[in-house]
Parts: structure tokens; C-alpha cells; sequence
């Protein structure tokens, strides 16, 4: 009913642009929410060690429950709920999933055992679905094509500042006051954020901010196999997503496991963990994310191959950088070596989503947006956090002293994969871009 009633208030007369305001509210307040969506998927994996004082599990269970049964929930409903997002009021849409995952972390906190935490990790994996792929949509339509990826680079800085929050305040809360307490309060943020994005950000008009007017932004939301069917069609998007993907399964399994591993293996104390950690995590990550918008940003005014060699070279610089912290004594001197690798192996996210955004139509773009995120989510969250879990307790049983850090390296030889698909994409990114302008006439 929405979207007829703009429809027809285009074909009568011009639409009335969105202020600076309002996309500046909007941006603001879909990235709290979307902070607080990192918050509750990553609580978990900072606060391995102390739940397992209390609910005694295996590294495997741990990449389990912070990993492929998250991510089977989250990736199973993105596209439907997507599909629903481009066809429905996608603000309310937002707000009413925080609500639900933020309940579910809360749920977290009253769990005794391993399929307790299943059940409520399946909640919040269910909720978060509505959160990524819709925002980004609303975004789209509320900044012109040449502004998006430095805008989604900036909205993705969530992540970092939701693990800085998470690993800070969740680890302080945990160490002062246990951490059942630390879940408690991060859904009430979230409780509390849902109404104000219902309330103060308007539903923006599909296609507003094109260059031109094309008649796909009235036309009805194409299936899910025409969605499909583009991936299919157009090469970028078909190295697009396993290389993404991979890059994903390297940056969620670090993300899980670092934590355990300076705790562990380097002797670092919970409080040390939320006073040095959590601020380097969030300040290198939320660089990365937001520098590699910026970089393409930059990189596209002579060839629109920056969106693959910006991803790439952050590979070839990271890895060494890894490899080396992983083999120093101390937390300290690994965490200053963790920065390089922080930073560089998130720079892949802005320059995907944006170019998923770019080559999308108009009526499916949180749909192409889901696609994407299901190769985030279920190689990235599903594969990576587990298949660390699952090679921790196997070098474990073989007599490593050092099982977690052995884990953690075997995540190199998956990014170098990642950087060759990426190369690959360079030759086809400038050739699937005009055959796109030439179908939409945009």
C-alpha cells in the first residue's frame, strides 16, 4: 500500500528530495541499530572463556553456537525477509527485527546449557536477518550511486563500533558483575534503540536518488530466481561471491577466536581484554571498513577495477603482518601486530556491498543484498568461527600446547584463495558495468 501511494504521487507530480536531515538521521540511527546488531552476534565469542567456567564445552561447541548454527538461522530467513524488505515498508521492517533480536539476546543470559544457547543464538540469527540487506536498500535510496560506497563504508562501520562496544563494555560488565549481566544490557540498548528508528526516519522512494527516473522503480519486485539469475549472468557477481565469502570466513573466524586466543595462549586478563583490545579491535576495524569505501571511492574516478584490487592488495598486506603476531610471546606485542591484519581484513566489505547495490535493479537490490550476505554468512559466520572451534580441538588432541594459534593460521592460505578470485574479477567489473547501464538505461 506504501509503495502504490508513492507510485502515484511520482507519475503526478516530482518527488520532494530528502533533506540533509533526514539522511543524515537516517544514517545515523540505522547505524546504531546496526551496532547494536554486532553487539549481540559477537557478545558470545568475547565471553567464551567465562561462560565456560559455568557451561563446561569444546572449542567445537563454542564455534557452533557462535558460528554455523547463528549463521544456518540468519542466512535461511536474509532472503525471504529481504524479498519481504523490497516489497514492504522497510523502516518498520528494521525496527521490529532489532526488537526480536535484541529479546533473544537477552535470552542469552538465562541459558544453563549448550541447547539453551542454541535456541536463543537461533532467535537472534532470525531477528539480525532483517537488519543488514533492508538497511542498506533504505540507504541506497536516500544517496545518489557516486556517494555509496564511501556512505555504506561509513554505515559498515558498525561492525567495529559494535565490537568495540561489545568487547568493552560487555568485557567490563562481565568482569564486575558476571557475564549473564553483560547480555542483560545489550538488549536493552536494543529494545530501546527500535521505537526511535520507527518514529524518526521516513520510508524513502524506491529509485529517488538515480540519475534518472527509470520506469523499473514503479515496476513489481522481481522473483527470487531473476534475482538468482543475475548473479548467474554477470561474471563480477559470480566471483563476486565466493571471494567475498571467503574473505568473510577468514574475518568472522578471526573475530570469534582472537579473543581466546590473547586470553588463553598470551595470558591476557578479561579487564585487559576490554580496556586494550576491544578499542584496537573497533578503531583498526572500523578503519578498514570505512577505508575501503573511501579507497574505491577514490580508485573508481580512473578504473571501477578498484573494487577488486582495493580488496586484494588489503590480502597481500595482512597476511604477513598475522603470521607474525600469532608467533610473539605476550599479549602486547601481538595485539600491536594484530593492528595491520585488523584493519585489512574487513576492507572488503563496503567495496562488495556497493557494487552488489551498483549492478542490483532497482526493485531488488535488498534481495541481491541477502544473496550476497548468505555468502557472508554462511561460509563467513558458518564456516569460519567452526572450523577454527574444530581444528583447536583437533591439534589439541594431537599434544599442541598451542592449538588455538595453529587454528588461527590455517585461516592464511584461505585468504590468498580469496585475493586470486578477486584479480580475476578486475578483468570483468568495467564490461558488466556498461552492459548494466545499457539495460536500465541509468
Amino acid at each position: 500500500m506504501v509503495e502504490t501511494a508513492q507510485a502515484t504521487a511520482v507519475s503526478a507530480g516530482p518527488v520532494t528530495p530528502a533533506t540533509p536531515l533526514q539522511k543524515t538521521l537516517a544514517l545515523v540511527i540505522l547505524m546504531a541499530i546496526g551496532s547494536i546488531n554486532y553487539v549481540d552476534r559477537q557478545l558470545l565469542s568475547l565471553l567464551i572463556e567465562p561462560v565456560r567456567q559455568d557451561i563446561p564445552l569444546s572449542d567445537t561447541a563454542f564455534g557452533l553456537l557462535t558460528g554455523l548454527f547463528f549463521a544456518l538461522f540468519y542466512a535461511s530467513m536474509g532472503v525471504p525477509v529481504a524479498m519481504l524488505a523490497d516489497r514492504i515498508n522497510r523502516v518498520k521492517l528494521v525496527a521490529v527485527a532489532c526488537t526480536m533480536w535484541s529479546v533473544c539476546t537477552g535470552l542469552c543470559g538465562f541459558a544453563q546449557n549448550f541447547w539453551q544457547l542454541a535456541l536463543a543464538r537461533f532467535g537472534v540469527g532470525v531477528g539480525e536477518a532483517g537488519g543488514t540487506a533492508p538497511s542498506l536498500s533504505i540507504l541506497s535510496d536516500y544517496f545518489k550511486p557516486e556517494q555509496r560506497p564511501a556512505i555504506i563504508g561509513l554505515y559498515t562501520v558498525n561492525g567495529p563500533i559494535g565490537v568495540f562496544i561489545g568487547i568493552s563494555l560487555g568485557g567490563f560488565i562481565a568482569a564486575q558483575y558476571g557475564w549473564r549481566m553483560a547480555f542483560f544490557t545489550v538488549a536493552i540498548f536494543g529494545i530501546a534503540l527500535a521505537p526511535i528508528l520507527w518514529l524518526l526516519v521516513r520510508e524513502p522512494l524506491r529509485g529517488a536518488t538515480e540519475a534518472a527516473a527509470p520506469s523499473s522503480a514503479h515496476e513489481k519486485a522481481p522473483s527470487l530466481l531473476s534475482t538468482i539469475r543475475i548473479f548467474l549472468m554477470l561474471p563480477t557477481l559470480r566471483l563476486l561471491l565466493p571471494a567475498s565469502g571467503l574473505l568473510a570466513f577468514v574475518s568472522y573466524g578471526l573475530l570469534n577466536w582472537i579473543p581466546a586466543f590473547l586470553m588463553r595462549e598470551n595470558g591476557m586478563a578479561l579487564e585487559q581484554l576490554a580496556l586494550w583490545f576491544g578499542p584496537a579491535a573497533g578503531v583498526c576495524m572500523g578503519l578498514g571498513i570505512w577505508g575501503g569505501g573511501a579507497i574505491v571511492n577514490i580508485g573508481v574516478k580512473k578504473s571501477l577495477t578498484a573494487y577488486a584490487w582495493a580488496p586484494a592488495f588489503s590480502v597481500m598486506i595482512g597476511c604477513p603482518f598475522l603470521l607474525l603476531a600469532l608467533f610473539m610471546p605476550g599479549w602486547e606485542l601481538t595485539l600491536i601486530l594484530l593492528l595491520i591484519p585488523m584493519v585489512s581484513v574487513v576492507m572488503y566489505v563496503a567495496p562488495a556491498l556497493a557494487l552488489t547495490q551498483n549492478l542490483a535493479p532497482l526493485r531488488a537490490r535488498a534481495t541481491a543484498t541477502a544473496l550476497l550476505l548468505l555468502s557472508f554468512n554462511l561460509v563467513g559466520i558458518g564456516g569460519g568461527p567452526l572450523m577454527i572451534g574444530i581444528l583447536s580441538d583437533l591439534f589439541t588432541s594431537l599434544g599442541s600446547q598451542n592449538s588455538l594459534r595453529w587454528a588461527l593460521a590455517s585461516t592464511i592460505p584461505v585468504s590468498l584463495l580469496a585475493m586470486g578470485l578477486y584479480i580475476m574479477m578486475a578483468r570483468t567489473i568495467t564490461s558488466d558495468h556498461e552492459t548494466r547501464r545499457i539495460q536500465t538505461g541509468i
